[in-house]
């Protein structure tokens, strides 16, 4: 069995001038990083803003599991099926981060024969956009603590600092450190922190930003720390904006590249689902809806995660309005789910299948709140039985889904064709009635209730007082119209990760509540969840390695 580093690396790629050419790009709206990899300028996306928008469909998932669900593999594969069809589609996915790279969960290129090229360069580091936020995010930082050292103008209060340097990697001892130690002259002494860079705010308001002029407004805005008087200071009074933009200018367009089977993909941003809002920029959706009938997007982790935050960040500040939803499951999964351990999964077991189906069952019923039309899919293992894939289908078609398998993993395009057709029939079949979770008008206390009960099934909310201190200053400084970015482990519904299959009137609770102004939403940090990840025992780093022929061997 090929691996799939092994399989991307045996691909042909065509030169992405090819790829740009079959969508009318011309060399001019190009800026290429070599022979497979490209932006596209804003003088394209200008020029094509006019055109219709094609159909947008979410792919989503059950909560992840050792056992695996492949999201971004079936979204890969769904954009190839497409073509298969005879379909203009276009793939719009989320860049990688370093941290889960060299750490646990490997790469994000999708796998198997569903894979987006250059496999290394995407998983490492494609054209240096992450790089771009993480200098943006630390000059912020740089700034700051040189305006309190000059003189500190603004009066900062340095013990209400709320600005964190980042750095894309998981390094849990930079997740408090003291900075300004040494001399007077070598700044002043505080406490500070690390978040990795998808956590930043920088990357939020890049994914969310629609062009140059909005993404300065939004970095103005960012809150740094409070003055002695209680009163926000912002980036903009650190004059910290120009130079900000000048590092994410080229950072700001969207990325080209291609799948295995040369259907054209936009990568760009990747914020995760779990800490931060889970979507990829909104610049590369709705230059994607321009360039094609469909376009093929997804969000991180499981839909009470990556779903929820789509739809209610994302399309909310985007004006977008998803047409139909994919949801990603596996067998393995739902049985893991079900009490099984992972090393017993490959025997059927339909009592175990019918017990862990409620996490399934949960993810359909929250979808349906939003209005979209929802088909489910399971990707295909070996070791799914007839039988279990029989109660699988049956579970959903009761519930108003569509159902279809997906053997995209092994067959690429072509194992995504019974997918892709359940797709088209569902969205000329049925339509989207979208809506979001809640409104702008209620509180915030209101909205993180709502998701956590509504989403999550929690039954209590117990906020820390700290918490309920955050939140009734944030309303005070006007900050209570936005929406919340809940940041909660990705393996359980609820704020304990241990809690497999559908937990049901459990406790969640609220430990930290702080404002992304410039982003635009209110980030709600539950349970024992970090903004800065650490390395396993054995990281995946240890794997990795460039061979005597100069190839990057053991990614995956």
């Amino acid at each position: 069995m090929k691996t799939d580093i092994q399989i991307a690396q045996e691909a042909v790629m065509k030169p992405i001038t090819e790829i740009a050419a079959e969508l009318d790009i011309t060399m001019d709206d190009l800026e290429l990083y070599g022979k497979y990899k490209a932006k596209i300028s804003d003088e394209y996306m200008n020029k094509i803003a006019d055109r219709p928008d094609g159909k947008l469909i979410l792919v989503t998932a059950i909560n992840p599991t050792p056992a695996g669900e492949g999201k971004t593999t079936t979204s890969v594969g769904l954009g190839q099926a497409f073509g298969k069809l005879g379909k203009k589609a276009i793939i719009a996915l989320r860049e990688p981060s370093l941290g889960p790279c060299f750490g646990i969960k490997g790469g994000a290129a999708g796998g198997g024969y569903a894979q987006v090229v250059p496999m290394e360069d995407l998983n490492l580091h494609f054209t240096g956009d992450f790089h771009a936020i993480t200098s943006a995010n630390n000059l912020l930082a740089a700034l700051l603590d040189n305006h309190i050292q000059q003189g500190n103008a603004l009066q900062i209060d340095t013990r209400q600092v709320v600005w964190k340097r980042c750095l894309d990697m998981n390094d849990r001892v930079l997740r408090n450190i003291v900075v300004g130690l040494g001399s007077k002259t070598d700044g002043v002494v505080r406490e500070d922190h690390f978040v990795i860079t998808v956590a930043s705010e920088i990357m939020a308001i890049l994914c969310l930003a629609d062009d140059m002029e909005d993404l300065k407004k939004r970095l103005s805005e960012i809150v740094v720390a409070y003055n002695y008087a209680g009163e926000p200071v912002t980036a903009g009074q650190l004059n910290a904006v120009g130079s900000m933009a000048a590092l994410l200018k080229d950072a700001l367009k969207p990325n080209l590249i291609q799948t295995l089977e040369h259907t054209p993909a936009l990568v760009h941003g990747g914020p995760f689902a779990n800490i931060a809002h889970g979507c990829n920029s909104v610049r590369a959706t709705k230059t994607a809806l321009k360039m094609a009938d469909y376009c093929i997007t997804e969000a991180g982790f499981g839909a009470d995660l990556g779903a929820e935050k789509f739809f209610d960040i994302k399309c909310r500040m985007a004006g977008l309005k998803p047409d139909a939803v994919v949801l990603v499951a596996t067998i393995r999964a739902l049985k893991y789910n079900g009490g099984v351990p992972k090393a017993e999964l490959n025997g059927e077991n339909l009592e175990a299948l019918k017990k862990g189906i409620v996490n399934l069952e949960k993810h359909i019923e929250n979808l349906q709140k939003y209005g979209v039309p929802i088909v489910v899919t399971l990707n295909s293992f070996i070791t799914d039985t007839d039988a279990e894939v029989a109660f699988v289908r049956s579970f959903c078609q009761e519930r108003g889904c569509e159902f279809a398998l997906s053997e995209v993993w092994e067959k690429g395009g072509e194992g995504g064709v019974a997918l892709a057709e359940k797709v088209i029939q569902t969205l000329e079949t049925k339509e989207s009635n979208f809506k979001v979770l809640y409104p702008n008008e209620m509180s915030l206390k209101e909205k993180i209730e709502t998701v956590a009960k509504e989403i999550y099934g929690a039954g209590n909310v117990i906020f820390a007082p700290a918490a309920l201190k955050q939140l009734d200053k944030l309303e005070q400084l006007g900050f209570g119209h936005m929406p919340v970015c809940m940041a909660k482990n990705q393996y359980s519904l609820s704020d304990d990760p241990t809690l497999l299959g559908r937990p049901e009137g459990f406790d969640m609770n609220i430990r930290e509540v702080y404002v992304s102004a410039g982003a635009g939403f209110v980030v709600v940090l539950t349970g024992a969840v970090m903004t800065m990840p650490g390395l396993p025992k054995t990281p995946a780093a240890f794997n990795i390695d460039v061979d005597e022929n100069g190839k990057i061997v053991g990614l995956f």
